[in-house]
Parts: C-alpha cells; structure tokens; sequence
C-alpha cells in the first residue's frame, strides 16, 4: 500500500509539473504570437487606429493568458488531491481561488474589449463609406 501512495504523489507532482510547464509554454506561445503580429503591423502600411491595433494585441495575448491560467489551476487541483497537511491543503486552495478570480476578470475584461473592438471598427467602417 506504501508503494502505491508513493507513486501516486510522484505521478501528482509529474503531472503538476507538466500542467505548469504547459502553462509557461502558453505564455511563450502567445508572446511570440504577439511580437509576431506587432511585426506584421509595423511592416504593412494599415489604416487602422492603434487603438484597435493594440487592442488586437492584448485579446491575443489575454486569450493566451487565460489558457495559462486555466492549467494553472489544473496544477493546483492535481496538487490538492496529495497535499500533506490541511495547511498546505489551505494554501493551495487559496492560491485557487486567487487564479479563478483572476481568470474570470480576464476573461470579462477580454470580452468587453472585444465587444469595444467591434464597436470602433462599426464605427470606422460607417466613416470609410462617407
């Protein structure tokens, strides 16, 4: 039975590792994805506000940030299933409720930025046709 609790807390730990590793690689993925569109803006001449330009990058960049945050929260979860101590255990739940709450502003915020995106380029487009 020891054996098979060791291995358990070795597989949770392995796991928890991969989700946080998953998680910076998110983060990486959308800071490339970012710097790459920066680039692409710079080079082409576009008529665009930058405003909308900048709002561009950060739904990019927040759409990254909340699948970071989601396996973030996946690698709490993993740990809490083999914490030690109900301190620990009170630790790691904090830290999970700080991470959903920061997920589901993000996500808000991001959602009403797209909406004010879609609003600017209404309005944009009613100006180009004058």
């Amino acid at each position: 039975m020891e054996y098979l609790e060791k291995s358990l807390y070795a597989l949770a730990a392995f796991l928890k590792l991969i989700l946080e590793g998953i998680s910076v690689l998110c983060i990486l993925l959308g800071l490339l994805q970012v710097l790459q569109q920066v680039l692409m803006s710079t080079r082409r001449s576009h008529r665009l506000t930058s405003s909308i330009v900048f709002t561009d990058f950060r739904i990019r960049f927040g759409a990254w940030l909340l699948l970071a945050l989601e396996f973030q929260l996946a690698a709490d979860i993993v740990n809490t299933t083999v914490a030690p101590s109900f301190e620990a255990l009170g630790k790691l739940g904090t830290i999970a409720v700080i991470r959903t709450f920061l997920n589901y502003f993000l996500n808000r915020e991001l959602a009403e930025t797209l909406q004010s995106k879609k609003l600017l380029n209404a309005g944009s487009d009613a100006r180009d046709r004058e």
